[in-house]
């Protein structure tokens, strides 16, 4: 097991897989700064990312199409003055879209990674990328393709290191054939355990981490979510099903199982959500990474709260029976959207 070591501001760091950077503990996911969760205050997300980075958060997770460049032109923002070797930048590419936002499917050739990056390069004002992954995986273009072009731009300096997102095992072992692989970044919290069943021991075995998106489940696993506050989202949210007519009420009914656990121990119910994915990797090298999307500087204090969790193995058995997964109602995407996830299939 690797004992991690830490930083100035108390924060866990360690390896991030067993060929990846050296990453905090908990990592920030950027995009609801810019878009897929309504409109974020611009100042605000600056100021949510320098207090990430104060707290000793160096992992910045990104994606190229995250409105359309503009997240990444807001961590250029927010990385103003301070050194490119305090932030780890994991980046996305891929994905598709139009003027309007909508999705186009995925583009993994060797060309168009090239040009991706080349993008992403000028939006972040640097001069390499920490982790490059393709978004989800391209039908049309064999991994192996991919993965060989971003190992092209490892070899001339472009990327450190190559990482994963929303694959299944076969491809996971395809990809590792190619090039070492850091880390897969997919859904995982107590509403989505689906990579327990394969995926995650894949991982294990080649020395592969886990960052871990959707933590709290896109903000229903956050404590914070309501019928009400449902009625007047119009975002992501408003087609995903988990959100949708009655899988909503009884998704809701699980959070205030989750509560009482909560509560009992002095905590809130997103750094129970939120400790509970810790917890799942401290046992093995400390291998998952929770990527927690707080658009603002009180929601990431929340967030940073459950670092300091001593979660007894009963503590994690008590909330595992508040929130049995196969209780969760509703499918994380819709269906168009899971035809899409690779991890998804077989």
């Amino acid at each position: 097991m690797t004992t991690p070591t830490t930083t100035a501001t108390t924060m866990p760091v360690h390896p991030l897989g067993a060929n990846g950077p050296r990453v905090s503990a908990l990592g920030l996911g950027c995009m609801g700064m810019s878009d897929l969760y309504g409109p974020a205050e611009e100042a605000e997300s600056i100021a949510t990312v320098h207090a990430a980075l104060d707290a000793g958060i160096n992992l910045l997770d990104t994606g190229d199409f995250y409105g359309m460049g503009h997240n990444e032109m807001l961590i250029r923002e927010a990385l103003k003055g301070r050194r490119r070797e305090d932030a780890i930048i994991s980046v996305k590419f891929g994905a598709m879209r139009d003027p309007l936002g909508n999705w186009g499917g995925m583009d993994g050739r060797p060309a168009a990674v090239k040009n991706s990056l080349t993008y992403s390069l000028r939006r972040l004002g640097a001069d390499h990328i920490d982790v490059y992954r393709i978004a989800r995986l391209d039908p049309l273009v064999p991994i192996e393709e991919t993965i060989g072009a971003i190992a092209d731009m490892v070899k001339a300096g472009y990327v450190k290191h190559i990482g994963l997102s929303e694959v299944g095992s076969e491809t996971i072992r395809r990809a590792q054939a190619v090039h070492p692989i850091c880390d897969l970044q997919i859904e995982y919290s107590l509403f989505s355990r689906g990579i327990e069943a394969d995926i995650l021991k894949t991982c294990r075995e080649l020395g592969i981490g886990i960052t871990a998106y959707g933590v709290l489940s896109r903000g229903l696993l956050s404590g914070h979510w309501s019928i009400q506050r449902n009625e007047a989202t119009k975002d992501f949210r408003s087609i995903s099903p988990r959100f949708q007519g009655d899988n909503l009420g009884r998704n809701l009914a699980l959070v205030e199982a989750l509560r009482s656990v909560a509560q009992e121990k002095g905590i809130t119910v997103a750094q129970a959500a939120i400790g509970w994915v810790l917890a799942q990797g401290s046992a093995h090298g400390y291998d998952i990474v929770p990527l927690v999307g707080a658009r603002r500087r009180d929601r990431l204090q929340e967030a940073l709260g459950a670092l300091a969790l001593a979660l007894t193995p009963q503590d994690l058995a008590r909330i595992e029976q508040a929130v049995p997964a196969h209780q969760v109602a509703g499918a994380r995407y819709n269906e168009h959207s899971m035809a899409t996830l690779d991890s998804e299939r077989g």
